[in-house]
């Protein structure tokens, strides 16, 4: 198993190095513990496992537990008191990290390595050494199962349930396996063979209808809660209206990101600016919708803690998991608030558009970013300057055209029929009006002609257009402000 062995191979080099203490973060136990299974056989090292409920016990060799150690402070007591060299694993021992006890235990272990080389894995979800212990260790990262282990897995699925099933085999096509694959990727054997179970399980066949429960059910198993969130409705690009040379510009670039092509730089994502309520959320969305891929939300207000580091963190565990959902697009909305430092700010904002700044220039996984931003004398030159964002758009109130298609598109979701109204003159009369405020024109209008007891005519989104007063007025100097800015700065969207 080509992901197996590699693992193996880094994992024996860092022990080699003679570090004391490694810390593994992953919620696939079965799969690290397969691993040193197979690192012992190479070293001839012994390895043993402890948990609270079983003690120590030595795997390569399936021995049984020694249930008098189930404590934590007897468990390391009786390794430090071991002359042998070995491999030790500690299962979730990261709430133990909170006795200084321990602590200071598992640094005498570490001093004492050139007598006993004693190697202690911390194996747990999620575990954050103290201070005094970070000197002597290191982390490691399992390393996933690529795409060929990924289609053994559907091969073995695939014939178990065959033998469930005698005189039937498992239906799908070459497509629809190879999308199966690319949305399993990220995930480790034991989640990824569930997928693949409940896949076949219901009708004996993977196909097209199986791909979105997938992708939604591998969201949830990579889903930590708060910052990132899974758009599940992601808005079909003829729903936008306008925006006519992003929309070229995203075709003429969909396949190069798809398919990962060697002779061009794959697109790595945009950055739109303009006016409140002027389409750019949706264009946001519909970028998702026009490449047909999943639709990541990250959410920096959620992602903020008061806690010294915890949000620099946050952020690094919420890319993780985008570049695990890969391919996607991930959509950062008003992203200057995000990095707007405040007088009481100590400094996480900056840290925070550090972190962004790194993962952008460093990623590989095909993960395209779309930032939406509003104000753009907050937006650091580090951020929009060319070789971050492809391209920055300006997304301007729409021409008369566009409005006219907007109505249309307001105008049917609500299933009425665009040819019963007068778009041209409406179309008119919202001049300096955004999408979204026409949008809410229609919705008023709907309000009103229940409120007449008739059926919504021309005269009733008429009369709601001329009771706004659209931000384009109310706001003026900051719009005038705005386009003068993004003139020779930015392509317009429209």
């Amino acid at each position: 198993m080509p992901g197996m062995e590699s693992s193996v191979n880094d994992l024996e080099v860092l022990v080699r190095s003679r570090v004391p203490l490694i810390i593994l973060e992953t919620s696939d136990e079965p799969r690290a513990l397969e691993v040193f299974k197979r690192l012992a056989l190479r070293l001839n090292l012994p390895v043993m496992r402890w948990s609270v409920t079983t003690g120590l016990q030595r795997i390569d060799l399936d021995l049984q537990p020694q249930a008098h150690a189930k404590e934590p402070a007897q468990a390391l007591g009786q390794i430090k008191a071991t002359g042998t060299a070995g491999i030790y694993l500690l299962l979730d021992f990261h709430p133990y990290l909170e006795d200084p006890a321990h602590v200071r235990m598992l640094k005498e272990i570490a001093l004492g390595y050139g007598d006993a080389a004693h190697t202690l894995v911390l194996i747990s979800h999620s575990c954050d050494l103290p201070d005094e212990l970070h000197a002597f260790s290191a982390r490691f990262e399992l390393k996933l199962p690529d795409l060929d282990a990924l289609e053994k897995q559907v091969h073995l699925e695939a014939r178990a349930w065959a033998d469930a099933h005698p005189g039937k085999k498992v239906k799908t096509d070459n497509q629809t396996l190879a999308q199966l694959l690319k949305q399993l990727s990220g995930l480790g054997n034991s989640d990824a063979r569930r997928l693949i179970r409940n896949a076949i399980h219901d009708d004996g066949a993977i196909t097209e209808s199986d791909l979105p429960e997938v992708m939604q059910a591998k969201y949830r198993l990579l889903d930590q809660g708060g910052a990132l969130s899974f758009e599940l409705d992601t808005a079909r690009f003829s729903d936008v209206g306008g925006l006519e040379h992003l929309k070229r510009w995203l075709k003429q670039r969909k396949d190069v990101f798809l398919e990962q092509d060697t002779t061009l730089d794959p697109p790595r994502g945009i950055l739109m600016v303009g006016v409140q309520g002027g389409g750019k959320s949706l264009a946001a969305k519909a970028v998702a919708g026009l490449w047909q891929l999943p639709l990541l939300r990250l959410d920096f207000g959620a992602l903020y803690n008061k806690f010294f580091g915890e949000t620099e963190r946050n952020l690094r565990s919420s890319l993780a998991t985008a570049e695990a959902m890969a391919p996607c697009v991930l959509w950062v909305d008003e992203i200057e608030k995000a990095i707007a430092s405040g007088d009481y700010d100590s400094g996480t904002s900056k840290r925070v558009l550090g972190t962004l700044l790194t993962w952008m220039a460093e990623r590989d996984a095909p993960v395209f970013l779309v930032a939406t931003a509003n104000r753009i004398d907050s937006l650091p030159p580090e951020l929009i300057r060319k070789g971050r964002m492809d391209e920055i758009f300006f997304v301007d109130l729409p021409d008369l055209a566009t409005r006219l298609k907007i109505f249309d598109i307001h105008l049917r979701k609500r299933n009425h029929q665009p040819g019963d109204f007068d778009l041209t003159r409406l179309a008119s009369e919202s001049e300096g009006f955004s999408g979204a405020e026409i949008e809410q024109a229609v919705v008023a209008g709907l309000y009103l002609a229940r409120e007449q007891g008739t059926t919504l005519d021309t005269d009733h989104l008429l009369t709601e257009l001329s009771q706004t007063r659209p931000l384009s007025v109310v706001m003026s100097e900051s719009l005038a402000a705005l386009r003068a800015w993004a003139k020779g700065r930015t392509v317009p969207a429209h």
